[in-house]
């Protein structure tokens, strides 16, 4: 499970897009693919500042993937309090936190040893 599809590339680029368009903060990813036993091939990582951004940014994913690529959301939750709202597309998982709950779990930690890409925040 070396071999990153064309498809997971397209998902990957699409939600860091979808997340930066509602200025989501600390965006990476993490490429789980070289570890023993992945239990997908990305994890997504950002944060918002507010409960309504953090929905608003896992909103935009599932719009914009759906858009783009035509692909559904396989499972979600966290939508109720925002702490941490969780998109599993199977090959890709997408994590959004509020910044104190990320603090607090530091999931960028638990997966050190992947090949993590951070990309810049926007700003305007």
């Amino acid at each position: 499970m070396n071999i990153i599809t064309e498809e997971t590339k397209k998902l990957v680029q699409t939600t860091i897009n979808a997340l930066h368009a509602k200025k989501g903060l600390g965006v990476m990813s993490i490429k789980l693919v070289k570890l023993p036993n992945p239990i997908c091939e990305y994890f997504i990582i950002c944060h918002g500042d507010s409960k309504p951004q953090v929905q608003a940014l896992a909103e935009s994913v599932i719009e914009k993937v759906k858009e783009k690529l035509k692909i559904n959301v396989w499972h979600k939750e966290g939508f109720e309090n925002a702490q941490w709202i969780l998109l599993d597309y199977a090959n890709v998982v997408v994590h959004v936190f509020q910044k104190e709950w990320r603090d607090f779990y530091k999931l960028e930690d638990l997966w050190a040893d992947a090949e993590i890409e951070t990309y810049s925040d926007i700003t305007q």
